[in-house]
């Protein structure tokens, strides 16, 4: 088993069927990451054997893991075909950032009562994405994003409103990752960020909620774009 696996399913007591459960949220955890950072590409065939044989177990949590992530959007389960990474569907994309621009565009307009402390804290996070976007480091730097914006969640007083975002935007996170690559994008990001933290240290709910509906907006013509260039990777 790979350690990292070892390490999330940690000591286990109890029956055969909880460790299976456990060890099923572990494999998922680790294949929903590699799907959403597009490590597995969209379409790609999802190999029973190899999969067993990566993570160590038998058949059974791999499957438990295959039908939450099929669940999910992630993975396509075909009879007498086989399982594959889900391609991305670019119809659903307009509502997932609907979704999104509700739930973040109420949590930035709460966190306009953090004040310039709370500018502060997104600041230091947009400086290590603009260290991250020297570097053309597109992994930290997506990192960075995501911390950014649970931090406008936790800012708002409300953070576990960013377990419920983060389920909305899955569809939108590998389209995020496939244009993080285009010239001037992660400039952009960045731009909008700052837009961001001025108006919540200026005190500006509305222009904050505008500022945040505008950046969320912009993965929409990029997926069009991205369906153009990568036909294969939506359905």
């Amino acid at each position: 088993m790979e350690q990292g696996l070892a390490e999330r399913i940690g000591p286990l007591s109890g029956t055969a069927g909880s460790r299976r459960v456990t060890a099923s949220a572990a494999i998922a955890d680790e294949m929903r990451a590699d799907i959403v950072a597009v490590r597995l590409a969209p379409g790609q065939p999802l190999l029973e054997r190899a999969l067993t044989e990566r993570f160590g177990v038998s058949r059974t949590p791999l499957r438990e893991a295959l039908i939450r992530l099929a669940e999910e959007g992630l993975v396509d389960i075909r009879p007498q075909s086989g399982t594959f990474v889900a391609r991305i569907p670019l119809g659903a994309i307009p509502e997932a950032v609907v979704v999104r621009q509700a739930l973040e565009g109420a949590a930035v307009e709460l966190a306009v009562a953090s004040g310039a402390a709370g500018a502060d804290r997104l600041r230091d996070i947009i400086a290590r994405q603009k260290a991250f976007a020297d570097r053309n480091d597109r992994e930290a730097f997506h990192e960075a994003d995501e911390n950014f914006h649970e931090c406008v969640a936790g800012l708002s007083g409300f953070p576990g409103l960013w377990r419920t975002i983060r389920q909305a935007k899955m569809q939108i996170d590998r389209c995020r990752r496939l244009t993080l690559p285009v010239l001037g994008r992660m400039p952009q990001v960045l731009a909008e960020h700052r837009i961001i933290a001025d108006a919540i240290e200026a005190g500006d709910a509305q222009s904050a909620r505008a500022a945040m509906r505008a950046h969320l907006g912009a993965v929409l013509p990029d997926a069009q774009r991205l369906a153009q260039t990568h036909p294969d990777y939506f359905a």
